[in-house]
């Protein structure tokens, strides 16, 4: 049986585990609970069964991690010059636009202890007629993130699953 510290502990790190911050970056903002997480981080291609025949394990730009790219792009799109490792401001640049949607997650990383990365958080945005991106979102005590980890080509934009 549970004791109460633990049986405490267990409820306090699903309730902070369900949190999340959902924009509309179209129409105003909302501030509400994460319905369902965005995908998990790609696992290392060694040790990961091949999800499906169109995703792809790819190395950043300066080769210290690795990203996702989900899909094939369609012709014309702009998401053809995307990188993995790009920042959030050259994405921008590239695309010439903001992200018509966007919302932010905690990663399961929030919960290492004296995990001092910038993936503790997730941000999953939304380019309509494009895809989904996803960057990491900054470090348990704020600051660094924006690095692009994943690249879903899906002009439907059916991949934003806020």
């Amino acid at each position: 049986m549970l004791s109460f510290p633990k049986l405490a502990l267990i409820s306090a790190v699903t309730f902070l585990g369900a949190c999340g911050t959902v924009q509309n970056l179209t129409g105003g903002s909302s501030s509400q609970p994460a319905a369902t997480p965005a995908p998990a981080a790609a696992a290392p291609a060694a040790s990961a069964p091949a999800a499906s025949s169109d995703s792809q394990t790819v190395k950043s730009r300066d080769g210290s991690y690795e990203g996702e790219i989900k899909g094939k792009a369609r012709p014309g799109s702009k998401f053809t010059g995307l990188k993995i490792g790009m920042d959030m401001q050259e994405v921008q640049t590239a695309l010439g636009r903001s992200p018509d949607r966007l919302h932010t997650y905690e990663s399961g990383k929030r919960w290492i202890p004296f995990y001092f990365g910038n993936d503790a958080r997730r941000m999953f945005v939304l380019y309509k007629g494009e895809g989904c991106l996803t960057f990491t979102g900054g470090g348990v005590f704020g600051g660094s993130g924006g690095d692009l980890i994943g690249i879903h080509h899906d002009a439907s934009g059916a991949c934003y699953q806020p």
